[in-house]
């Protein structure tokens, strides 16, 4: 048997840069998640006032709020315990006014 096992709340965390510069109010783990494929699982964590660059999506991007609260372009509010699926194409940002952790899921059909 072959497994990872991430302590979530003692993980290490690196400096998020998955849309182009480095963002340091933002921090994730990578978890399965490959570069060159775009694709597989990391858990995020954003201080409050963060803001993600706009960005597409050419795959699924789905995530489940562990901790806190992110707003989305649209003005949606997502809380602890939604599970949100954006489909491919979409384009979108999202921001925290409280700080918030996701566990963030990207594939593609």
């Amino acid at each position: 048997m072959s497994r990872k096992i991430v302590r979530v709340a003692t993980a290490p965390m690196q400096v998020y840069d998955l849309e182009g510069p480095v963002q340091p109010e933002m921090a994730w783990q990578p978890i399965s998640f490959r570069r060159d494929s775009g694709c597989g699982s990391y858990i995020m964590r954003m201080q409050p006032g963060a803001v993600t660059i706009a960005h597409d999506h050419p795959g699924y991007e789905e995530f489940v709020i562990l901790e806190g609260e992110l707003i989305d372009s649209d003005g949606a509010v997502f809380r602890a315990g939604d599970l949100v699926s954006f489909e491919p194409g979409t384009r979108h940002s999202s921001r925290t006014e409280t700080g918030c952790l996701l566990a963030v899921f990207e594939w593609r059909p």
